[in-house]
């Protein structure tokens, strides 16, 4: 079976961030909580009579085509701005065209992990996000806000839930209402493994960075993260132990699947029954939808357990949101667009209804804005490969329950170098919680913010 494709998240070392290019040179002088010069500050909105010309970057790819017909819809409603829509290789350009001022665009899509430590590149946009403010995700105005100050434009949401085979909880007398804890979760993974010996019910991801990358939506749950607002490393608390510790006893009970995201294994095992049980993102619902022919209708998603009784039901995992660069020529337009996709009507319904590229909607996210997220006008319709379930109102139940976090720090992606792979090490038996944490925080203070 060969490598699946996963256009969406593209796997997603775009979820949060492929580019060490992000730690190269003059971007890993500016952690957040610094700046090295005054910001620029964008305090208007031009009228519904604007003129002028814009270029705005999107990567290429199935989000491109559903910005571009988005981006139909804004210029019938401002028919004397002409976008030029791009698709380019953001990961690749985007940073070293911000350094040099040279060729920007007046606005680009971009990994909320980016955002954070290239504050000195950007607009501030705090002004004109204040009237959406109260109505915006707190997460995601918390990982665009450096010093206070607001410099992406929110855009989408991406709630961890958990994902579980009806069939099979159902044959192990397993009602998934009552998976409230992550304590619970072990428990129907044993009844899963007693029904099934050959079972390993919980999926625990083998790469290292999405590894990390989902340690940090568990986090995310908690209220925590691996850096605070100033950068400082918080990986040895409370929080982080009690999933370490959860992992070692699911790891111990045998009833782990350990398996690269979506990868062959992973999606044998997800055929065969061997896994019932997958805390991840939203964007997962691509694999019943594209990859698992033979269970395809009997998958289901519910919130994530919580961590305490009563604790919040989702963290985040992932997302992007939109810059608008401090040198770009006309960035009251682009603020103009960017305004009508995330916060007016007729803008979020055209990116999350449904489109030739996504005909039902799409579906692998939710918007951070809270208007558009009403349960009672779903933007993207049922989900067929999910037997019908309305996962609309799933996901956004969910996105409502995550906590705000912190600006994510530039150093993050090279943390995986020591995190991630020690995460990966306690999955093998190899590792304890306290060597995780102990070494972890080691390494990273010492090679990574230190040297910052």
């Amino acid at each position: 079976m060969p490598q699946p494709t996963v256009p969406r998240r593209r796997v997603l070392r775009g979820a949060l961030g492929a580019g060490a290019v992000a730690l190269a040179g003059p971007l890993a002088a500016c952690a957040p909580g610094s700046s090295a010069s005054e910001p620029r500050k964008l305090t208007g909105t031009p009228s519904a009579s604007a003129k002028g010309e814009i270029t705005i970057w999107n990567r290429s790819g199935d989000l491109f085509k559903v910005f571009d017909k988005a981006i139909g819809a804004f210029r019938k409603a401002y028919p004397n701005v002409k976008v030029n829509h791009q698709a380019v290789d953001i990961d690749a350009k985007l940073a070293n065209t911000l350094i040099t001022g040279s060729d920007l665009p007046d606005g680009s899509f971009w990994d909320d992990a980016k955002i954070g430590s290239q504050a000195e590149h950007l607009y501030d946009l705090t002004d004109l996000i204040a009237p959406y403010r109260d109505r915006t995700s707190a997460y995601k105005l918390s990982v665009n806000t450096v010093d206070g100050r607001i410099y992406g434009v929110p855009w989408d949401l991406d709630p961890g839930l958990l994902w579980y085979r009806e069939d099979l909880l159902e044959d192990a007398g397993v009602d998934p209402a009552g998976l409230k804890t992550y304590d619970d979760l072990l428990a129907a993974a044993r009844a899963l493994k007693e029904k099934n010996s050959s079972a390993r019910p919980i999926h625990m991801e083998k790469d290292p960075f999405l590894g990390q990358l989902w340690l940090e939506m568990l986090a995310n749950q908690q209220g925590t993260s691996l850096a605070d607002a100033g950068g400082k490393v918080r990986l040895d608390s409370k929080a982080y132990r009690d999933i370490l510790t959860w992992i070692k006893d699911a790891v111990d009970d045998g009833l782990v699947t350990h398996a690269e995201y979506l990868k062959q294994a992973d999606v044998a095992a997800l055929e065969n029954g061997q896994q019932a049980l997958v805390p991840w993102a939203v964007w997962w619902s691509f694999a019943p939808q594209q990859l698992l022919k033979k269970t395809k209708g009997r998958w289901r998603a519910a919130p994530l357990p919580a961590w305490t009784p009563g604790g919040a039901r989702s963290g985040a995992m992932g997302g992007s949101s939109f810059i608008i660069p401090a040198k770009a020529k006309n960035p009251e337009l682009a603020w103009l667009l960017y305004e009508f996709l995330c916060f007016k009507q007729p803008g979020y319904t055209a990116v999350y209804g449904p489109s030739s590229v996504y005909p039902g909607g799409l579906d692998t996210s939710v918007p951070s804005y809270t208007p558009a997220r009403r349960a009672d006008k779903p933007l993207f319709q049922p989900v067929e490969a999910l037997g019908g379930q309305d996962l609309w109102k799933v996901a956004v139940d969910a996105a409502a329950t995550i906590p705000a976090a912190a600006p994510i720090p530039a150093w993050w992606t090279k943390s995986v170098d020591y995190l991630g792979n020690n995460l990966q090490r306690l999955m093998e038996g190899k590792m304890r919680p306290d060597d995780v944490i102990d070494d972890s925080t080691r390494k990273i203070q010492r090679n990574l913010v230190d040297r910052a």
